[in-house]
């Protein structure tokens, strides 16, 4: 079994986090993500409390194993966040934006907070703020982001976290993606693109169909996503999300001027909470090109975890061996 301080620090038996998709409903994926022995997420952009209420209480019947509730700044609902607390999940997860009080308040709860950064400036506030699990996002990634390479951003972040667990995330979808992310410091890797193809997602077929056909380059990232997203809620937050191709989103990029923002947002709102968000925004990461197929969550994550460690076996036997063979001259090196 592949484990690592991450592990011990969640409470969960393998190196994997299950992203969380703001408004998509996800119970159903997060229970047997974290049944697998992994950490699932929930997210509660947009959703009303007592429909979030619903989704912990159905959670909590699944599985008895720890889970994640998200919030972000964009924006931060103060009522769902108030409401996450007195319900206690094992932990926070929160993007956008580093807020130190709210660290605080969870800590105060007894709930563990994973923070995700996009850049170096956010690790450095994240680790003065006491997070408990750094997520590394690189640009690749789905949804809401920045633009730096996770195999740059990774091993900055590892530099600064000290002891603090960092997980790598964007662009992450297969076993080598997690040994990589291993030998770049990390302690573990935050799955997206590659479970919102599973069978539990609760997504139409089309937008896991188009997911399993795209290259890397159908997705793109939206210069002009304030004309649509919801604003942020605190100053200095940021992110940009990365989708695959729609109508919409090329009328946003190449004419965002015909985008109005007191339309096209609740528009996109209340699509997302019908089931119809892909048909304008269907949030996917580049890694989109590693996905071949719709699988279990469970198969999903114990296959990367069973992958990971054959592949880093395999190359420290390969390094061995390397060590091991005369070097020119016929000599070994010593």
């Amino acid at each position: 079994m592949l484990l690592t301080r991450l592990c011990d620090v969640l409470g969960i038996e393998l190196p994997v986090i299950g992203a969380p998709y703001g408004p998509f409903e996800q119970v159903d994926l997060a229970a047997a993500v974290s049944g697998a022995g992994a950490l699932g997420s929930l997210g509660t952009a947009v959703r009303p409390l007592a429909d979030l209420r619903r989704q912990w209480a159905r959670m909590r019947e699944l599985t008895d194993r720890p889970f994640a509730v998200n919030h972000t700044l964009r924006p931060l609902n103060e009522e769902a966040f108030k409401a996450t607390l007195e319900e206690r999940p094992a932990c926070i997860s929160f993007h956008l934006g580093v807020p130190d009080d709210l660290i605080e308040r969870a800590h105060d709860a007894g709930i563990l907070w994973i923070q995700q950064v996009m850049d170096v400036r956010q690790a450095e506030q994240a680790v003065r703020a006491g997070a408990d699990v750094i997520v590394a996002q690189g640009g690749e990634a789905g949804g809401q982001g920045g633009e730096v390479a996770t195999m740059v951003l990774v091993p900055q972040v590892v530099d600064i976290a000290g002891g603090i667990p960092v997980v790598a995330a964007g662009g992450i979808a297969d076993g080598r993606g997690l040994a990589a992310a291993l030998a770049l410091g990390a302690q573990g890797v935050a799955l997206g693109t590659r479970l919102l193809a599973s069978a539990e997602m609760n997504i139409a077929e089309e937008w896991k169909d188009r997911i399993v056909r795209a290259e890397a380059r159908d997705t793109v990232k939206l210069a002009h996503s304030d004309r649509f997203m919801p604003p942020f809620s605190r100053p200095g937050a940021y992110g940009f999300p990365r989708s695959l191709r729609t109508p919409f989103v090329e009328e946003a990029e190449e004419h965002p001027e015909r985008v109005r923002p007191e339309e096209a947002g609740p528009r996109l709102v209340e699509a997302m909470l019908t089931g119809r968000g892909h048909e304008f925004l269907p949030f996917t990461g580049q890694s989109a090109a590693l996905v071949h197929d719709v699988l279990p969550a469970a198969e999903i994550v114990r296959r990367i975890v069973d992958d990971a460690q054959t592949i880093l076996r395999r190359t420290a036997d390969a390094c061995t061996a390397a060590a091991g063979r005369p070097g020119p001259g016929g000599r070994a090196p010593s």
